[in-house]
């Protein structure tokens, strides 16, 4: 098991460690629910130093992720960040990933922790074709999220960087707490705002402790992998490993937005006879109907009891109290306002398609 330079300091702050994409990782420390409203209504800081960082770099670089990503890397500018996938070759999804635009030939990639391996295998496959630079420096580089209403007021106080004018998806390179080159983005997977900063492990304490004592004012909680899932979950964002995967589709998991036909890219051809003729499967939020809480893997059905889908995702909504869950459902039942029914112990417990997000 790998650990984040940050381990001792979870430790010492009572966290409950479990194992997490071959890394101990902190699941929560006070509480889900305490955590999940510390972030919806103040500010939380989670270490997420296990996601993989590579660097793309040369001439070729913006050719190589244009190849390997769905999205159109051609309307990046410097200092703006995009949210693609990488296609597997045959319909699915390699991993979803964040790329930010550095300068013209320097391209910094964020992917999943449980992916890294994988996806430097998938894309120095299709770089033998292109002979762009790439750097792993995963194991280099530590990250913090710094996410909430009172986000934005607590990173202030300790950089120069006028946060207040980052737009969504954009990024700066400058000093927090007296350290330099720290990437900070206006990104986050809680939905609820906020900042995440990219820095060398040697700085990772140092920049804990600088955020801890800068929110102390707000109520800053450290928070754990457990919260961080139940807030991503009330926001429809989806989670790879259950959401999507190398067998579901950008399409079919709603992410159309992030797949771009007027390029070309790995599954081109396979997406766009899939938008022409149709998906068999969708990926939809419901909201359960009675008190019951939806996990991944619990079947869907219709009302004659016939399988019609599968949960990938399902928690109790700490803001709105019911269950949640997102579902991959044949096309027929993914309109908005559609009966299905979650096999629980073998009861069949009504829910209903909604819009995402939950809250």
């Amino acid at each position: 098991m790998k650990r984040t330079p940050l381990f001792e300091k979870h430790v010492s702050l009572g966290a409950k460690m479990v194992p997490f994409a071959g890394f101990e990782m902190p699941v929560q420390y006070a509480g889900v629910t305490q955590e999940h409203f510390t972030v919806r209504e103040k500010v939380g800081v989670f270490d997420v130093s296990h996601m993989g960082q590579f660097f793309v770099e040369g001439p070729t670089a913006k050719d190589l992720l244009q190849y390997v990503g769905t999205n159109n890397v051609d309307t990046l500018e410097n200092g703006k960040a995009q949210y693609t996938c990488l296609p597997n070759g045959n319909g699915g999804i390699v991993d979803d990933l964040i790329v930010y635009k550095m300068s013209d030939e320097k391209y910094f990639v964020v992917v999943n922790a449980s992916n890294i391996e994988k996806d430097w295998a998938h894309i120095s496959k299709h770089n033998e074709k292109f002979g762009a630079k790439l750097t792993n420096a995963s194991d280099e580089m530590s990250l913090l999220a710094i996410q909430g209403p009172k986000a934005t007021e607590t990173l202030q106080k300790i950089t120069d960087v006028n946060l207040s004018e980052m737009p969504y998806y954009h990024f700066s390179v400058g000093t927090v707490a007296g350290v330099s080159d720290v990437i900070i983005s206006n990104t986050g997977y809680t939905g609820s705002g906020g900042f995440e900063i990219y820095f060398k492990n040697e700085d990772a304490v140092k920049l804990w402790d600088a955020i801890i004592e800068a929110g102390e004012e707000f109520g800053i909680e450290p928070c754990g992998l457990a919260s961080r899932d139940t807030l991503r979950l009330e926001k429809g964002f989806c989670l790879y490993g259950n959401d999507i995967d190398d067998t579901t589709s950008p399409l079919e998991a709603g992410l159309g937005w992030i797949t771009k036909f007027d390029k070309d890219f790995v599954d081109k051809e396979r997406f766009a006879k899939q938008k022409e003729e149709g998906i068999t499967k969708k990926l939809v939020g419901f909201e359960m109907q009675e008190r019951a809480i939806p996990r991944h893997d619990y079947l869907v059905v219709d009302a004659e009891g016939n399988e019609i889908g599968k949960v990938t995702s399902g928690t109790m909504s700490p803001m709105k109290g019911i269950g949640i869950g997102l579902a991959y459902v044949a096309t027929g039942h993914n309109k908005i306002g559609s009966d299905i029914f979650i096999q629980i112990r073998n009861k069949n417990v009504p829910a209903k398609v909604v819009k995402t997000p939950f809250v």
